[in-house]
């Protein structure tokens, strides 16, 4: 199975970098990670709306261009459902059995665009609860990682 995840900005923590190559190194046994990696729109210290929502724009352009064919997309949104450690591994579970490959998308700072949200099958939420769109991508890989383990009965989750 192939899992592609584009994000927008890079890890600077590298404590927060660390966790996500420790969880894609276990992920391996069970998928091929891809990540892609997008550059993050600059925006002045304390940006009007109109230039958050440019910047939005603009990296979800990028985004869509990134999305590679014949995925099942996700949108990793505040607004999406929000699921169990189970319930996501039985999603992955059938999900796999139809699509090559399962492309999960984080925003930037400021979140996604609505044309990129359309465009996704599924839009998931982590929790009720504001992460950074970096500390996001940590969570996401491990549950990626967990919802694997599951799906081959290992012991990771329990």
């Amino acid at each position: 199975m192939q899992i592609n995840i584009i994000y927008v900005g890079n890890i600077k923590d590298k404590y927060l970098s660390d966790a996500v190559k420790e969880y894609e190194k276990r992920l391996g046994a069970y998928a091929k990670v891809q990540n892609i990696e997008l550059k993050d729109e600059k925006l002045p210290e304390n940006p009007s709306d109109a230039e958050v929502s440019a910047a939005i724009a603009k990296e979800g352009e990028k985004i869509l261009a990134a999305i590679p064919p014949r995925s099942y997309k996700i949108a990793m949104c505040v607004e999406g459902k929000q699921m169990s450690s189970e319930d996501f591994a039985e999603q992955i579970g059938k999900i796999k059995d139809t699509f090559p490959q399962i492309t999960f998308i984080i925003g930037g700072a400021f979140g996604l665009s609505e044309k990129v949200k359309a465009e996704c099958n599924l839009r998931l939420s982590i929790s009720k609860m504001t992460f950074t769109h970096r500390m996001a991508r940590v969570l996401l890989v491990e549950q990626i990682y967990r919802a694997m383990n599951i799906l081959g009965g290992g012991k990771y989750h329990k």
